[in-house]
């Protein structure tokens, strides 16, 4: 049952991407109130998360998306349809082709529709990795740099309810190092409250991030002011529309996933090669050795955190076809890293080298 279900329609742009030719973007039309992660207590917070699971979708609206490149006043319009679930999906053409910026960008867009006899229009965000940089990071979320308690199979859910439905973003707590070495890492900026419009550009973090995640796309805000918060660099994230089904909280589901964004991600840009970051949870090592074995040149390094359990079989295989592969693996329990890994992953050469290995060196350890 939908808890907003006279709301009037509103559009929740997710974080989009482009090239110099296609620019992508994924949003979803809902009928529920834009989510306020206030600390009022423990009922509203409650209240509050059960809203991002229970809101209510739109299908069959048309959402028009306006692009303008930066520096031109041309604007270009396009046109597409809600489906079932809500979700509008973008993969628009650049017309001439658009150029990369020589640092890593966001730009914005701007999307409308129409509701109740009313206009209304919302700004996404499009990530555009610098022409300067041949190297970005693709990382998980869950028990990566947060423990979302929601993708581990409804009995992880059941026992993480209080977890997932009655705890405030700035109430989580980041695994141990995460905001230290991402910050280093990324460096540059995080996606503040400045004020940018359609045509205009603003910079991100000097090297592009990517997150995938088996969470479902109810988390998006939530997952993002939690990186705020904690000042870790925004990218675009890759979700799941989700049920509670077999294929949803299989297993094998969250390594598929994450197999297939990482395709779309290394398509997008072939010129680019790629930092993984994960553990050892969820799938990623298995997926991260798929993709490795299918794009052996364009991985420059892994990393895996580990959450102490013993590898499984599969596992223990992924990992000997990422070494066999001559890719560096760094497998351990903390974010601490040394010389030898970024050099490994091409960061060595690069000025803010020293200052993550410094920065990696003093993190908080895990108890």
């Amino acid at each position: 049952m939908a808890l907003f279900s006279n709301s009037a329609t509103r559009i929740q742009p997710y974080f989009g991407y482009r090239n110099g030719e296609t620019l992508w973007i994924t949003a979803r039309a809902l009928r529920s109130g834009k989510p306020k992660f206030e600390n009022r207590g423990r009922l509203q917070a409650f209240r509050t998360m059960l809203s991002q699971f229970a809101s209510r979708e739109v299908a069959g609206l048309t959402v028009r998306m306006e692009i303008e490149q930066a520096g031109c006043e041309e604007t270009h319009i396009f046109e597409a349809e809600t489906d079932e679930e809500g979700f509008v999906n973008f993969a628009v053409p650049l017309p001439g082709g658009w150029p990369m910026p020589d640092h890593t960008s966001w730009e914005v867009v701007a999307l409308h529709w129409r509701s109740e006899g009313e206009d209304h229009c919302v700004e996404g965000h499009i990530l555009v990795p610098g022409s300067s940089r041949n190297l970005a990071v693709i990382s998980d979320i869950d028990d990566t740099i947060i423990e979302t308690g929601i993708t581990g199979g409804l009995r992880q859910i059941l026992r993480n309810w209080r977890r997932v439905l009655a705890e405030l973003p700035e109430e989580r707590l980041a695994v141990p190092g995460s905001d230290t070495f991402y910050g280093a890492l990324g460096g540059g900026n995080v996606l503040g409250a400045q004020d940018v419009h359609l045509g205009e550009r603003l910079n991100a973090t000097h090297r592009a991030f990517f997150y995938i995640s088996s969470s479902p796309w109810n988390l998006f805000s939530y997952l993002v002011t939690f990186q705020k918060m904690r000042g870790l660099p925004l990218g675009p994230l890759m979700l799941r529309d989700w049920g509670l089904d077999r294929e949803t909280l299989g297993s094998s589901s969250h390594g598929a996933h994450k197999r297939r964004s990482m395709e779309k991600i290394l398509a997008a840009f072939p010129d680019m090669r790629f930092a993984l970051i994960g553990d050892d949870t969820q799938g990623d090592l298995t997926a991260y050795a798929d993709v490795v074995a299918d794009y052996p040149q364009r991985i420059a390094a892994i990393f895996i955190r580990s959450a102490g359990e013993a590898l499984s079989s599969q596992e223990i295989a992924a990992k000997a076809t990422i070494e066999a592969a001559g890719v560096p693996f760094w497998f351990g329990e903390s974010y601490n890293i040394g010389q030898g890994f970024l050099r490994a992953a091409g960061l060595s050469n690069e000025s803010e080298a020293a200052k993550i290995v410094e920065t990696a060196r003093h993190a908080p350890q895990e108890g």
